[in-house]
């Protein structure tokens, strides 16, 4: 399976070429997407020759950053995607897995989970992130039948023939929320995998009102209530045969 490592970054000059260089130990094919980097970040990456690079000319979000790097990689024949990110949350050495599991499960999606084991070292989610989680992630699963432990865990692994039946237009942090409703209804079998709890910059900023913890689930619950009623096709991927 040839897979691309996808790296969305915006303002990780503190973080990307330690993460980087611990990727390239795992993975040969790395795509960073550098979303408007302000801070250097920019000026670290362009002197790197063993990654693909795009950049944004202006900070479109997390979303359209990985659009980004979806795009590329189906274009250029990848037959899987994995998503990592740059903050020092992800483990890089578990990529190997994700495209284990992928395999093994002919699934569609594996999406890391860290709430499905306990691991050493798991360090405690700030309290009103975690809630946010576990709130939206049980809706997910009564609306759509799914069994998610983890809604916003950016570590996962595609399948790319997924992927070209997704139109993810949400364009910041609550694109994943668009992904499940989308997933769901082609039919796309999801497999999660735990991974460790590691929050090392527990003070993000999700921009603007969306700092308010009340005003983000709001939101969240209008991206999946807009999602669900898309006239989006529901038609399922032509790969589903081996997908299940």
């Amino acid at each position: 399976m040839r897979a691309l490592t996808i790296l969305p970054v915006y303002n990780e000059a503190q973080h990307v070429e330690a993460v980087l260089d611990e990727v390239r130990r795992y993975v040969d094919d790395v795509l960073v997407v550098d979303d408007g980097s302000t801070d250097g970040t920019a000026e670290l990456l362009a002197k790197r020759a063993d990654i693909v690079l795009l950049r944004h000319d202006q900070n479109r979000g997390y979303g359209a950053a990985l659009s980004t790097g979806f795009k590329y990689g189906v274009e250029h024949g990848f037959d899987a995607v994995v998503t990592i990110d740059c903050d020092g949350q992800h483990e890089p050495q578990r990529i190997p897995e994700f495209l284990d599991v992928l395999q093994a499960t002919n699934a569609a999606i594996v999406s890391g989970s860290r709430y499905l084991e306990v691991f050493a070292g798991d360090t405690p989610p700030p309290e009103q992130r975690r809630a946010i989680n576990r709130i939206i992630t049980s809706e997910l699963n009564e609306r759509l039948d799914l069994s998610l432990t983890d809604a916003f865990c950016g570590f996962k692994a595609y399948r790319s023939c997924a992927l070209e039946y997704l139109d993810l237009t949400i364009k910041g942090y609550a694109m994943p929320l668009q992904l499940w409703v989308q997933a769901a209804r082609a039919g796309l079998r999801i497999v999660e995998h735990p991974v460790p709890l590691i929050y090392l910059e527990e003070e993000r900023s999700f921009g603007g009102q969306l700092d308010d913890s009340d005003t983000r689930l709001r939101y969240y619950r209008a991206v999946i209530e807009d999602a669900l009623a898309s006239e989006m096709s529901c038609a399922r991927a032509p790969c589903e045969d081996e997908l299940g």
